[in-house]
């Protein structure tokens, strides 16, 4: 799909952008208001977790296939699908749903979240001018961050005026509104899709032939080893931060990855390749890994190891265009990324627990630099490959 126009690039990409925290607040939405549900299904105990967890393993279990199927539906039809089925889910969810169907519910918007992350990073992609493009993907890569935030700063206060139903009806509102605009301003197109016929054969074939690619399945290797660390270091890091200093640590560092993203990685990334920027964040990340067993809880320690994590987090969306030329392949490297984003978040707090427990911070930083050189080499073998391909 070709969107691209100097005038209209950006007001595309922002709104594309603005969708995408829709996407976000999928996961969000729940995660913010968790120890409410209760409240809303006394009886559940330990099943809702699943509330929380079914998204995530859609993803893990159809991340890649998303990717190929994206790329033979219309990037620009599976997007405005992804937020139309969102919204419907939200507002079902927000009559109160009986647990069995709610955790259905979930599973639909597992497949509708997919279909966002695949589609709208490989659209932003396409009306972004050569230097546009490395800001309008490392705004991307802010998402879920921004998302969380805003869910937090403005989601509980709503719960706490009206109510958990509130929350879900607006977040439906805000999906529908984006699949109205987005409708409009994307343009249509011949109808090319399913040229090749679907079959079960040829989508395992594909999906075998994403990861045997160094160039689709780069960006998702590294980007295991980043989310396998980020929110299982929010997690289990804060007993080991001072209290004083606590709050203060756990609320700048997802800010100081941001902002490094949005900042030093936009300018590296007019200057070096996109694969050169993740390296150099995976480094300065297990460095600071290090720093931190030498003094734990380090304020400054926590800070530089959130910056250098903003590194990696923007370059890793805009890796994906740098490697892959055809928006077809953009879309396979994107559903690859979106399985690996949700197998590392899902794998990474409980095996970083466990090693906290088991050994304590020495070892829980240990882990972490041994996962962030992982990334970096995981990213030099790779590149390897595709010099000598």
């Amino acid at each position: 799909m070709n969107i691209k126009t100097p005038r209209s690039s950006f007001p595309m990409i922002f709104v594309l952008w603005a969708a995408g925290l829709g996407a976000a607040a999928q996961y969000g939405k729940i995660s913010v208001i968790f120890d409410q549900l209760p409240t809303l299904y006394p009886e559940a105990g330990p099943a809702l977790g699943f509330v929380v967890s079914l998204v995530g393993l859609v993803g893990i279990f159809f991340g890649s296939m998303a990717g190929l199927l994206v790329a033979r539906i219309s990037y620009r039809r599976a997007l405005i699908w992804g937020l139309w089925a969102g919204a419907a889910m939200s507002a079902l969810q927000a009559t109160t749903l009986p647990l069995g169907w709610l955790l259905a519910s979930r599973v639909v918007e597992g497949a509708s979240h997919l279909a966002i992350v695949v589609a709208a990073p490989t659209l932003i992609a396409q009306p972004a001018l050569p230097g546009q493009r490395g800001f309008a993907l490392t705004l991307w890569g802010t998402f879920f961050g921004v998302a969380f935030a805003v869910l937090a700063w403005a989601g509980r206060p709503l719960v706490a005026l009206w109510g958990i139903p509130a929350l879900f009806a607006a977040h439906a509102l805000y999906m529908a509104a984006f699949a109205v605009l987005l409708g409009s301003l994307l343009p249509r197109l011949p109808d090319t899709a399913l040229v090749d016929r679907l079959s079960l054969r040829a989508l395992l074939r594909d999906n075998v032939a994403v990861y045997r690619s160094p160039a689709t399945a780069a960006p998702a290797a590294g980007w295991l080893f980043y989310t396998f660390c980020f929110v299982s270091l929010l997690t289990v890091l804060p007993p080991f931060l001072e209290p004083q200093t606590r709050a203060f640590v756990l609320g700048a560092m997802p800010l100081a990855s941001i902002a490094t993203s949005m900042t030093l990685g936009v300018f590296l990334l007019r200057h070096i390749s996109a694969v050169r920027v993740i390296e150099t964040g995976f480094g300065s990340a297990a460095l600071a890994s290090l720093w931190l067993i030498t003094d734990p809880g380090a304020p400054a320690g926590c800070l530089v190891l959130s910056c250098a994590m903003g590194l990696v987090q923007g370059a890793s969306f805009a890796a994906v265009p740098q490697l892959n030329g055809v928006p077809s392949d953009q879309a396979r490297a994107n559903g690859a990324l979106a399985q690996a984003g949700n197998l590392g978040n899902t794998i990474g707090t409980p095996v970083m627990a466990a090693i906290a427990i088991e050994f304590d911070h020495t070892g829980l930083m240990l882990m972490a630099a041994a996962m962030f050189f992982g990334g970096l080499l995981v990213h030099a073998l790779l590149a390897q490959a595709r010099r000598l391909a």
